[in-house]
């Protein structure tokens, strides 16, 4: 594809980015620093871009969306270049394998299977995902829960393949029992555990936390992402009160802090929208 083709072509569309990626790795004419990156090192941004995709819709920023897809499609044409280098496979061959696992795995869709709701639908397909492994020699209930996710989004992939299988708490009471009791446990090994067994006891409780969201059919990694959200705006709030006042938290007082944090909390109870 000449340069000016590759410049000026608007509807390109995916071939013209795949021949960019193309030209960026060319070990004649490339860019050095695309020519030096694997996928060890790409990984990161690949991760990185995934967050910011997750972000700009969490703002509803719909512009800011355009381009960070953009940016997390362009790190799988980066990883199907690479791939085609090494003479694993190419980008048709991830287009083709994903079109074709979406046809498989919606037969109500593209063949005469009846599936009537979500809940079907979602069975349905933890079979076929079981099929799946089982042909690829993953025997295994968890044998391929990605070891690179979040630690709470995997700890709820986890839980939530176990419970299909029927290793799961019947009730959200033993949930709670058991959240008391792995806080206990962590008071007590601060008096008299290492610091390794504390951080396990620490581990424990945050595993059964995200199963106590499961069971509440909360999402552990948006809860939390809510919650920092909320003290950052209520620290910005204490901030703000304080530079009112010509000083910042470090030339305050605990007490007067949290009473800030206080005013903060209930001001945004007022103007918080009646839900009645």
């Amino acid at each position: 594809m000449a340069d000016e083709t590759l410049i000026n072509d608007p509807q390109g569309g995916l071939p013209r980015l795949a021949e960019i990626m193309r030209r960026l790795r060319a070990p004649e004419g490339g860019c050095p620093w695309d020519i030096e990156q694997d996928f060890d090192t790409i990984a990161p941004y690949t991760i990185e871009e995934a967050y910011e995709v997750a972000d700009a819709i969490a703002r509803r920023d719909w512009d800011g969306l355009r381009g960070e897809l953009g940016d997390l499609l362009f790190q799988a044409v980066y990883h199907a270049q690479m791939a085609s280098e090494a003479g694993h496979f190419t980008l048709d061959d991830v287009v083709r394998a994903i079109s074709d696992k979406m046809i498989t795995r919606h037969p109500h869709v593209f063949g005469d299977t009846q599936i009537n709701s979500a809940d079907a639908q979602t069975q349905a397909w933890e079979v076929m995902k079981a099929r799946e492994r089982a042909a690829r020699a993953q025997t295994g209930v968890l044998d391929d829960v990605p070891l690179a996710l979040p630690a709470l989004m995997r700890a709820l992939k986890l839980q939530n393949r176990a419970a299909r299988v029927g290793f799961d708490w019947p009730e959200i009471g033993q949930v709670v029992d058991k959240i008391a009791e792995e806080a206990r446990e962590l008071a007590e090994a601060r008096e008299s555990l290492s610091p390794g067994e504390i951080a396990e006891e620490y581990g424990d409780l945050l595993f059964v936390m995200a199963n106590l969201g499961r069971h509440l059919k909360i999402d552990p990694e948006t809860a939390l992402r809510a919650a920092n959200d909320k003290f950052t705006r209520r620290f910005r709030s204490v901030e703000a009160a304080l530079l009112a006042q010509g000083r910042s938290p470090s030339e305050s007082t605990l007490e007067e802090m949290d009473a800030l944090w206080d005013a903060a909390k209930a001001a945004e109870k007022r103007t918080a929208p009646d839900k009645s």
